[in-house]
C-alpha cells in the first residue's frame, strides 16, 4: 500500500471538517502534519478533481476571514455553501469561536 501524497492528506484532514464547521489553513496543515506549510492548503485545494466531494469552502483563514476577495465568484460560492450549512458570513468573516472545529 502506497503512503498518501502531501495532497492527498490534506484532503483527507479537510473531507473531515464536519457541516457548520470551519477550519484554518495553518490547522489543516498541522493536522495533516505539514507544519507550517499552511500556504500550501490553498494550492492543493485547488487541485481538487473535478466533481470530487471534498468541502474545500470549510478552510478559510485564521482570523476567520474568506480568502477569496469579497464579490468574486469564488467568494460568493464559499460564503453560500457555509450559510447553508447555517454558518454566519458577516462582511467575508466568520466567528473562530463560534464556528472553529474542535476535533
Amino acid at each position: 500500500m502506497t503512503e498518501p501524497t502531501k495532497d492527498q492528506k490534506i484532503w483527507q484532514v479537510v473531507a473531515a471538517i464536519p457541516p457548520g464547521c470551519v477550519a484554518s489553513y495553518g490547522q489543516i496543515a498541522d493536522m495533516a502534519g505539514l507544519g507550517r506549510q499552511a500556504r500550501y492548503i490553498g494550492k492543493a485545494l485547488g487541485k481538487l478533481p473535478e466533481g470530487h466531494a471534498i468541502p474545500w469552502y470549510r478552510v478559510i483563514r485564521s482570523n476567520g476571514q474568506i480568502a477569496f476577495p469579497i464579490g468574486s465568484e469564488a467568494y460568493e460560492k464559499q460564503a453560500q455553501s457555509l450559510r447553508e450549512e447555517g454558518v454566519l458570513v458577516v462582511d467575508g468573516r466568520i466567528s473562530m469561536k463560534q464556528f472553529q472545529w474542535r476535533p
